[in-house]
C-alpha cells in the first residue's frame, strides 16, 4: 500500500510514468499445488473412489473382486506413469487431465452398456456403441502417441474389470478395446486439422466393425447365408461404425475446453495461430517490414530445422513469427527497419543503444500479455537471445573507453574517473532457452541475422558462418538447458545449411539489349540482377 502511495506521489510530481508494464501472473499457491504430493494423492483418491463407485453400481456378481483388480490395475498405471513419464508425473495438472479422462471414459461405457439394456433391451448395441478411442484420442491428441498408447491399454483393462460381468464375451471386448484404441492413436500421430478427428473416428468405426464380425458380435452365420436378417445385420454394422465417429465428434468438442483448462496447446491450435491475419503481425507488416520480413524467414528455417530432429515444427513456425513483436515499440532503432539515410544510434552512447535492443524482449513479452498469447510463445519471446551480448554495441563501448583513456594520458584524466564498461549492462537478461523448439528459434534467428552480413554468398561462407554460431552457442552454455543432444544440434546444421543455401542461392545474369546496357552500363563490371535491383557492392 505504502509503495503504491510513494509512486502516486511521483506520477503526480512527474517523476515516474503513469504506465505499468504488464507481468504475467505468478501465483506461488498454484505452483506449489502443481507439483506438491498431497493434491496427487487427493487426484489418485477421487479417481479409485469413481472407480468403486462404477462397480459397485453395476450388477457384478464378485464387485469386491473386481475392485480389488481395479487397484491392482491402478497402482500398475500409477507406478507406469511415474516410471516412464516422470515429467508428466510431477505435473498434478498432467496426472488430473490422464486420470480425468480415464473416469470419464469408463462412465460412458458403463452408460452406454446400461442404456442399451435398459431402453432398448439389446446388449449388443451397448457393445457396439460404447467409445473405446475415447480416452486414447484425447491423450494422443493433447499429450502426445506415448500417452496415448498408455491410455489405450490401461482404460482397456479398467474397462474390461468394470465390464466383463455384463458384456457377454469379455475376452473380445478387451481384445477390440486394444485394438480400436491403438488404431486411433495411430491415426492422430499429427492431427493438423479438425476432420483429422473425424477421420479417426471412421477407422476407429469400421475397426469396430470388422472385430465384432469376427467375434461374432454381429451374429452372421455363414452356413445359414440366404436366410439371414440382413435388416438387422445393416442395423448392427451401421451402429458400429457410427459409434466410432461420434466418440471422434465428442472428443472434437471437448479439446477447446481442455485446452483452456489445461494450457495446452495443440497442432490444431498452432495452426490457428499461424493466420498471418493477426493483428500483431499485420502491424508489423506496415510499422517493421524488415522485422516482419525477418521472422518470415526464421519461421522457415526453424520450421525445417524441427523436423530433421522431431520437435514441433509447427510450434516452430508460431513462435518465430512472434519472437520479435516487441520491434514494435521502436522499430526504427533495429537495423532491418532503418532508413538507409539515418543510423539514429549515432546520437545514443553504446549503453542507451543496447538498453533499446535489450527491451524489445520485455516490449514483446508486453505486448504477448496484452494480446492474450498463449505460454509458449511467450516463453520463445523471453528465452530466443537467452543471456547472449549484444556484441555490435558492448565492442563499441570498449572501443569508446580506450579512446577516452589514450585521450586521458593527454589531458591527465585519472584512470577511475573513465567509466567502466561492465559486459551486463549488454548481456540480454534471460532465461536461456528451456525447450527444444525455444532452442532452434534462438539458433535460427541468429542464423538468419548473421546471413544478411555475407558480403559474397558462397556455399563454404554459409556452412562457415553456421558453424561459427553453433560452436559459439553452445562455448557460451547457450544450449544447456534445452534437451538438444550433440546428435541433434549437428542435424539442425544440415537442415539450417540446406535451407539457407535454397534461400540465398545465386542467379543467372540475362543478357540484355546491347544499345540499352551500353547507354545505361554503370562504370563497375558486375552484371545487373534479374529483379533490377543495382548490384552491392563487396565494401
Amino acid at each position: 500500500m505504502l509503495g503504491f502511495l510513494e509512486r502516486h506521489r511521483l506520477i503526480k510530481k512527474g517523476l515516474a510514468s503513469g504506465k505499468v508494464r504488464r507481468r504475467q501472473s505468478e501465483n506461488e499457491l498454484t505452483q506449489a499445488l502443481e507439483a506438491a504430493i498431497l493434491p496427487k494423492c487427493f487426484i489418485f483418491a477421487g479417481f479409485i473412489a469413481g472407480l468403486a463407485l462404477i462397480i459397485f453400481s453395476s450388477a457384478d456378481s464378485q464387485p469386491a473382486k473386481s475392485f480389488l483388480i481395479g487397484l491392482l490395475i491402478t497402482a500398475t498405471a500409477i507406478a507406469y506413469l511415474w516410471i516412464s513419464h516422470p515429467k508428466t508425473f510431477a505435473k498434478n495438472s498432467r496426472v488430473l487431465l490422464i486420470f480425468g479422462v480415464f473416469l470419464v471414459h469408463l462412465t460412458l461405457l458403463k452408460a452406454a452398456l446400461f442404456l442399451s439394456g435398459r431402453v432398448l433391451h439389446d446388449l449388443q448395441f451397448g457393445e457396439l456403441l460404447v467409445p473405446f478411442a475415447f480416452a486414447p484420442l484425447i491423450c494422443s491428441v493433447l499429450l502426445g502417441r506415448e500417452l496415448g498408447l498408455y491410455s489405450a491399454i490401461f482404460a482397456s483393462l479398467w474397462g474390461w474389470d468394470v465390464l466383463h460381468d455384463i458384456v457377454e464375451t469379455p475376452d473380445a471386448f478387451l481384445f477390440m478395446s486394444l485394438i480400436c484404441g491403438f488404431i486411433a492413436v495411430y491415426v492422430t500421430l499429427q492431427v493438423r486439422r479438425r476432420s483429422r478427428l473425424i477421420r479417426a473416428g471412421v477407422f476407429v468405426g469400421l475397426a469396430t466393425w470388422i472385430l465384432a464380425l469376427l467375434f461374432q458380435i454381429i451374429p452372421i452365420v455363414w452356413e445359414q447365408f440366404p436366410t439371414l436378417d440382413w435388416t438387422t445385420i445393416a442395423k448392427y454394422s451401421l451402429v458400429a461404425i457410427a459409434g466410432g465417429i461420434f466418440t471422434s465428434m465428442l472428443v472434437g468438442g471437448s479439446l477447446p475446453l481442455l485446452e483452456s483448462l489445461f494450457e495446452i496447446t495443440t497442432d490444431i491450435s498452432w495452426l490457428e495461430l499461424a493466420d498471418l491475419n493477426h493483428p500483431l503481425l499485420k502491424r508489423m507488416t506496415i510499422e517493421a517490414p524488415g522485422t516482419y520480413h525477418h521472422s518470415l524467414v526464421v519461421a522457415n528455417l526453424a520450421e525445417a530445422a524441427a523436423e530433421a530432429v522431431g520437435a514441433n515444427p509447427t510450434m516452430c513456425r508460431v513462435g518465430a513469427y512472434f519472437h520479435d513483436i516487441g520491434k514494435l515499440v521502436k522499430p526504427e532503432y533495429f537495423t532491418e527497419n532503418m532508413s538507409p539515410d539515418r543510423d539514429p544510434h549515432l546520437e545514443l552512447a553504446p549503453t542507451m543503444s543496447a538498453l533499446i535492443i535489450i527491451a524489445h524482449v520485455k516490449e514483446g513479452v508486453d505486448l504477448a500479455l496484452k494480446y492474450k498469447l498463449n505460454q509458449e510463445i511467450i516463453d520463445v519471446i523471453q528465452q530466443h537471445h537467452g543471456t547472449t551480448l549484444v556484441w555490435f554495441f558492448y565492442k563499441r563501448a570498449l572501443q569508446q573507453q580506450e579512446d577516452a583513456r589514450q585521450g586521458g594520458k593527454i589531458m591527465n584524466i585519472r584512470e577511475e574517473d573513465i567509466p567502466e564498461v561492465r559486459d551486463e549492462s549488454f548481456r540480454y537478461p534471460g532465461p536461456r532457452p528451456q525447450s527444444r523448439e525455444c532452442g532452434i528459434i534462438s539458433l535460427a534467428d541468429a542464423i538468419e541475422s548473421a546471413s544478411r552480413s555475407l558480403e559474397k554468398v558462397t556455399p563454404q561462407r554459409i556452412d562457415q558462418l553456421i558453424n561459427d554460431i553453433i560452436e559459439k552457442r553452445l562455448e557460451e552454455h547457450q544450449l544447456d538447458e534445452c534437451d538438444l543432444t550433440l546428435r541433434e544440434i549437428k542435424l539442425l546444421g544440415d537442415s539450417f545449411k540446406f535451407t539457407l543455401r535454397s534461400m540465398l542461392h545465386s542467379r543467372i545474369a540475362y543478357p540484355g539489349d546491347s544499345s540499352k546496357d551500353a547507354k545505361d552500363a554503370p562504370a563497375t563490371k558486375t552484371p545487373q540482377r534479374e529483379s533490377g535491383i543495382p548490384p552491392v557492392s563487396a565494401a
